[in-house]
């Protein structure tokens, strides 16, 4: 009963933090230069790991820190919660772009700051002209020194599954030659894919070491970084 209450709590101020957040984006941010509204959207994801420890008492801890991308890099992470979605905005430096659903665009409020972020949203329907806007723009924007984040499942997968790995983010490190940055997590564990509760504990983040990816074939990109992501996520506690 107490998770719960806590969990819902939690949710009602996440709601008012992307209302406050996202409005000023919208607003105060578009007068204001980019980094600005970069950094309005890190304090978002730093509210929210602060409202996670004192709602729902769920905490996180980062293992290879010191691989945190400090320029353009492309980072290819595990997707099992709405956790990660938050968080990464705080962990990660504030010059980032993210690989997204196009619909996520057409929200109230959250949509409209997303559209006022230079990041690449696609239309999953789109095949080949998807992959090519992923190329295209994320190679400008890694280009303006920004991080590029994508979730190569494309969509949340429980502890103990894993979905195919999409080729987008693989592909635009091929022609970029931009370095990847893998991370691995458990926040399925703790925040699952669906319910209202957020389960107490610590959710464990690890960073892999950057790699270098010229002389690799997307395909040969995606076997590394799944490899690695799924080996690690082996590694982390799957149940409560």
């Amino acid at each position: 009963m107490l998770i719960t209450l806590r969990s819902a709590l939690y949710f009602a101020a996440m709601i008012t933090s992307i209302a406050v957040f996202g409005l000023a984006i919208v607003t105060i941010g578009l007068l204001l230069p980019l980094s600005a509204r970069d950094h309005i959207a890190a304090a978002w994801g730093s509210t929210n790991l602060w409202l996670m420890r004192v709602l729902c008492r769920l905490k996180y801890r980062i293992h290879g820190a010191e691989h945190l991308p400090k320029h353009a890099a492309i980072v290819m992470c595990k997707h099992q919660s709405t956790w990660e979605t938050i968080s990464l905005k705080a962990i990660i430096r504030p010059q980032q772009s993210w690989i997204l659903k196009q619909e996520l665009m057409r929200l109230p409020v959250f949509g409209w700051a997303l559209a006022a972020i230079p990041n690449i949203p696609i239309d999953r329907s789109a095949g080949r002209q998807a992959v090519k806007q992923i190329v295209e723009r994320g190679t400008a924007l890694l280009e303006q020194d920004r991080v590029i984040i994508v979730f190569p499942e494309g969509t949340r997968t429980a502890p103990g599954e894993k979905k195919k790995y999409g080729i987008g983010g693989a592909l635009l490190a091929e022609k970029s030659g931009y370095p990847v940055i893998p991370m691995a997590h458990n926040a399925g564990v703790f925040w699952r894919r669906r319910g209202l509760k957020k389960y107490p504990g610590t959710i464990d983040l690890v960073v892999g070491e950057a790699f270098d990816p010229a002389g690799m074939t997307a395909a040969e990109i995606t076997r590394k970084v799944e490899a690695w992501i799924e080996a690690e996520v082996a590694k982390l506690p799957s149940t409560l």
